[in-house]
C-alpha cells in the first residue's frame, strides 16, 4: 500500500525485520499515518519515526497498532517479544560533541535525546543475558507515555468518606437531644 522509504544499510536484523514486520501489519490496516494516529495515543510524525527506524516506538505503541489491525492476544505478544529484541539491538544515535552526554554529565530530564533513547539508550537497556531488568530500562523509549482512555484502567472506588459517618452520628445525637429536650419541655 505504502511506498516506505529503504531502511538503512546498517541496522541490525533485529531491527530490521522487526520494522518491516511494523510495516506490514500497519499496511494490512489499510489507513493512512494520519488515520492511526488517530486511533492509537501516538502522531502521525511519531508513526513515521517509528516506521522508517529512526526512533524506536514505545511497547504501548506498538500494542496499539496490534489492537487497531485486529492481531490476536498471542501474535500481539509476539510482536512484544520482537519488540524487546529490537530495542537492545538498536543502535545508538550519533551524539554531538560537547553535550552532557559526552562530557559524562547527567543529562537533564528535558533532554530531548534522553526522552528518545539517545545517547546510548539501547546500551542502557542490558545486554541479551539479563532478564526483568532489560523491560524495565525501555521505559526511557516513551515518547508519549499516555494511555488512551480506552486503554487506561479503571480507576479503583474510592473507599467510604468517615466523614459522611460523622455527619450521619452527629445529626443523629441531635436528633436525640431535641427529643429528650422537647419530651422534657412537654413533661
Amino acid at each position: 500500500m505504502s511506498a516506505w522509504q529503504p531502511l538503512a544499510g546498517e541496522l541490525p536484523p533485529e531491527v530490521r525485520h522487526f520494522v518491516e514486520q511494523l510495516r506490514q501489519l500497519k499496511d494490512g490496516t489499510g489507513l493512512s499515518l494520519v488515520a492511526l494516529g488517530a486511533r492509537t495515543a501516538y502522531s502521525k510524525s511519531s508513526w513515521q519515526r517509528y516506521l522508517n527506524a529512526t526512533q524506536p516506538p514505545p511497547r504501548q505503541a506498538v500494542l496499539a497498532l496490534c489492537r487497531v489491525a485486529g492481531v490476536g492476544k498471542e501474535e500481539a505478544e509476539r510482536f512484544g517479544v520482537r519488540w524487546e529484541l529490537a530495542v537492545r539491538a538498536w543502535p545508538k544515535p550519533v551524539t554531538v560533541p560537547g553535550r552532557a552526554e559526552d562530557t559524562g554529565a547527567a543529562a537533564s530530564p528535558a533532554d530531548p535525546a534522553r526522552e528518545t533513547g539517545g545517547a546510548g539508550g539501547a546500551g542502557r537497556a542490558g545486554g541479551a543475558g539479563e532478564t526483568g531488568e532489560a523491560c524495565r530500562g525501555h521505559e526511557e523509549y516513551e515518547d508519549d507515555p499516555t494511555l488512551p482512555w480506552w486503554d487506561a484502567p479503571p480507576e479503583r472506588p474510592r473507599p467510604p468518606s468517615r466523614r459522611l459517618l460523622v455527619v450521619a452520628v452527629s445529626l443523629a445525637a441531635v436528633l436525640v437531644l431535641a427529643a429528650v429536650v422537647g419530651a422534657l419541655a412537654l413533661g
